[in-house]
């Protein structure tokens, strides 16, 4: 059995290898067309385009990846059927569920290595690549110049707006400058017209029939406004060089972080939903009581020491509105995304080898901010995150005895004195649950799509398999169309379940899981009728599927009443 499951796995690793390369080929071609306009005319060295090509191939083959699998799925089940290996196969006593075994099983390491792509190798390509995408747009600031948008050219000292900005001619049209690089005179100058050119590192600004309005620093109750034909504006020291930047001290998206540290977020935001919603319920019952016993409400002083709720600074709206005891600790319920990060944990605990813990070390290494050395040699580093805690607060920091100015870590949760504004509770109450719930499901829906994409490698074969055996005479046709449709029904399901989810109406799992459910019911049923598959290559082609659906189509109009017309196999 060993030699059959080494045969069946040989035959999907080329058609793997050939469709991995040309599907990740033209949608890395298509990228790269759209990303175009952003890289020429910059001046940018050969090193630096190949890195932009290079950090752009991981988030494509998060995409092609499970495509590939079911390209290779069919075609490979599809060639062994047409050449009667299935049929030797089954006359040897081995069944088709024997046959699959070693597909799944390879499909199943498959997903596991797309887990850990997905989860620590794509998102610091991406991160990397949008932190340099920003490098490269600030190299040339006259090429990143946008329509009907108030473009900083000079950090804190000009600003331009125009209608309409051509980047082939660098023509400007109805141009406006906000010149504040003087704070005393500060200017700002229209223009019908304008054309910029960089004159070494400096900006040329050439404006045509305008006027330039100016407050004069004898008299600054006087508007001065003078009218001119052509007037010039060079604005010096203008970046023209790449200048990278750190990538690891830059802000991170929510398809730029890992499971863990999106798992963080989410708690973060989930503690903060429970806290409102808390809230909400209390401040409900006091307008309740205030309804029915008509005592009038007394709102918060606006001077109120109340401390900010969970994770909230003491100067934002939702300062004094927080209605909740000390030490409260919501329920959190369990996701997928504690579970995984749950294991992490547990595995680095497991003893390494010296080997592999060298290697760890060197990575935390250079994680840290600060690596201080002692006058005994040792190491003391200072982790760059502190991870949020859900904790009861101490008694030494309680509302009534704490400092002027204390604001409590990221997930404590304090309770509020004094007398609360309960249309104010009620309304900031809400506002925050939608937002945190906005939040939530955000990144919620990353963290499905991480494991949802990686469970589609198993998925694909299910499906593949049996329909590649059903249609052996489908060849090369029925590879393409059956992919095109399954790869257009589950990613035009992951679009659609983003958007409902984002707006509240799916939970993140079914948003992203949904696709795979269905397609795994189809191919469990595929499955179990996979005895009635074409024997041999004279039959089972495109043509007999046709067949049989109009077949099954015409029964069930008969059933309901409508007429078919019977047609007869020819003797």
């Amino acid at each position: 059995m060993k030699i059959i499951n080494k045969y069946v796995i040989r035959e999907h690793v080329g058609p793997l290898m050939f469709s991995l390369t040309a599907l990740t080929s033209l949608l890395l071609l298509n990228y790269i067309a759209k990303r175009f306009g952003d890289l020429v005319g910059k001046g940018l060295g050969w090193r630096v385009i190949g890195e932009f090509f290079m950090l752009s191939v991981p988030f494509t083959v998060a995409m092609t990846l499970p495509m590939a699998v079911l390209v290779s799925t069919l075609y490979a089940f599809s060639r062994l059927a047409a050449e009667n290996e299935i049929t030797a196969l089954k006359a040897s006593g081995v069944g088709m569920a024997r046959v699959l075994v070693p597909v799944l099983v390879a499909a199943a390491g498959l997903a596991g290595f797309m887990l850990f792509f997905n989860d620590q190798v794509l998102p610091r390509s991406n991160h990397r690549l949008s932190t340099l995408q920003q490098d490269i747009a600030r190299k040339k600031p006259t090429f990143a110049l946008k329509s009907q948008v108030i473009n900083e050219v000079s950090p804190g000292r000009l600003s331009l707006k125009a209608d309409y900005i051509d980047q082939a001619t660098s023509w400007l049209h109805v141009v406006t400058i906000y010149d504040m690089s003087d704070p005393v005179r500060r200017r700002t100058i229209n223009a019908d017209s304008g054309k910029m050119e960089l004159v070494g590192d400096d900006l040329l600004l050439t404006l045509y029939s305008g006027t330039m309005l100016e407050v004069p620093k004898s008299d600054p109750a006087q508007l001065q406004r003078l009218f001119y034909d052509i007037d010039r504006v060079r604005v010096r020291n203008v970046v023209n060089g790449l200048t990278r930047t750190d990538s690891t001290n830059t802000y991170k998206g929510d398809r730029e972080m890992s499971i863990c540290e999106m798992q963080k977020e989410y708690t973060t935001h989930e503690l903060d939903f429970a806290v409102a919603h808390y809230t909400l319920e209390r401040a409900l019952v006091l307008a309740t009581r205030q309804l029915t016993t008509g005592a009038a409400p007394t709102p918060l002083p606006p001077t109120s020491s109340a401390p900010p709720s969970s994770g909230m600074n003491e100067g934002s709206s939702q300062a004094g509105y927080t209605i909740v005891p000390a030490g409260y600790k919501p329920q959190l319920p369990l996701t997928i995304g504690h579970v995984y990060c749950g294991a992490l944990k547990k595995a680095e605990n497991i003893k390494l080898p010296a080997l592999v813990k060298t290697a760890r070390a060197a990575e935390v290494a250079l994680t840290t901010h600060a690596v201080q050395q002692g006058g005994n040699g040792n190491t003391t580093r200072k982790p760059a995150v502190v991870p949020p805690t859900i904790a009861p607060v101490p008694p030494t920091l309680n509302p009534a005895g704490r400092t002027s100015g204390f604001v409590p870590p990221r997930g404590t949760v304090e309770s509020t004195t004094g007398n609360i504004d309960v249309a104010g509770a009620i309304e900031t109450a809400r506002n925050r649950m939608l937002e945190n719930r906005t939040s939530m499901n955000r990144y919620g829906v990353e963290i499905q799509k991480k494991f949802a994409l990686s469970a589609a490698c198993v998925v694909f074969v299910l499906i593949g398999a049996p329909i590649a055996l059903r249609f052996p005479r489908g060849g090369v046709g029925l590879v393409i169309g059956v992919s095109l449709g399954v790869f257009s029904i589950y990613y035009v399901g992951l679009i659609a379940g983003e958007s409902l989810a984002d707006r509240a109406f799916l939970t993140p799992f079914w948003a992203m899981w949904a696709a795979n459910v269905i397609l795994t019911i189809v191919g469990l049923v595929l499955l179990a009728r996979m005895g009635r598959e074409g024997a041999t290559s004279r039959g089972g082609d495109m043509s007999e599927f046709l067949e049989g659906l109009r077949t099954n189509l015409a029964k069930v109009a008969r059933r309901f009443g409508f007429p078919a017309e019977r047609r007869h196999k020819p003797a």
